[in-house]
């Protein structure tokens, strides 16, 4: 077998290997998620049994925080996969020592910014069903909050911000290349670097779970497939301008209605 050959070899077996890591972690996310979701929607004496408390203990909290946590991972997790199987199959082509560890670590930097994210979110939950704005559904119950959040994440997709990061987000080859570090370490940083991108691109859509339901699952697989074909589509920035406008007349909607 030639050097060119079995480095194919080797890059297709890498590129099979960390696609099926991050389909694993996506599926068992997915496993957690929809259960929850039909029993929130159901007789809630499953999956979402722990949510019916009267009293928000640390214990409740941290399961919380750890439903927006699975939520991230499986909702965000699908968009970053193309940056992470390029950077595996680059890093490999490169020479590079321990693939893996570095790919688990770019992916673990990526996951670190929408697990802080999941915290905020967390309090922001609590903060609003303390306020009494929030239904036992974990839906917002005031007409000028959830048009206000609607119009926030409609005007917002038509910010110079949104433009940035989304450039960034479609473009894993660019991003590699101007953020290219070495070693695990560096791996970690770049996965910083692009959850920052993506954080700054999805922000305001994942707000919008506090609109349908923050255990909807039609409202979490529409958010999903939004940001995904965003990301990947050859028309996704036009999709962005389109679903502006919508989320816009949808705030205005909710406002007057």
């Amino acid at each position: 077998m030639s050097d060119s050959t079995a480095l194919e070899t080797a890059l297709k077996h890498d590129r099979w290997f960390t696609a099926g890591a991050l389909l694993l972690a996506v599926l068992l996310a997915w496993a957690w998620i929809v259960p929850m979701a039909i029993d929130m929607y159901g007789s809630m004496t499953g999956a979402s049994a722990w949510m019916m408390t009267t009293h928000w203990d640390a214990r409740h909290v941290a399961l919380l925080f750890a439903m927006w946590a699975v939520m991230m991972v499986g909702m965000m997790l699908p968009s970053a996969a193309p940056t992470l199987l390029l950077y595996a199959a680059l890093a490999r082509k490169g020479g590079a020592d321990s693939v893996p560890l570095r790919v688990y670590a770019f992916g673990a930097g990526y996951l670190a910014i929408w697990t802080l994210f999941s915290v905020l979110a967390t309090v922001l939950q609590r903060v609003l069903a303390e306020a009494l704005v929030l239904s036992p559904m974990m839906e917002l119950q005031n007409r000028w909050w959830a048009g206000g959040l609607l119009v926030l994440a409609g005007v917002y997709q038509f910010t110079a911000a949104k433009r940035a990061c989304l450039t960034a987000c479609r473009s894993p080859v660019e991003f590699i290349t101007h953020h290219w570090k070495t070693g695990a370490s560096g791996a970690f940083r770049m996965g910083i670097a692009h959850g920052l991108y993506c954080l700054g691109c999805c922000w305001a859509l994942m707000l919008l779970l506090f609109v349908g339901g923050v255990m909807n699952l039609w409202v979490i697989a529409a958010i999903t497939l939004f940001v995904l074909l965003e990301r990947v589509s050859p028309r996704g920035v036009q999709a962005g301008r389109l679903s502006g406008i919508l989320l816009i007349l949808l705030g205005a909607w909710a406002f007057f209605r």
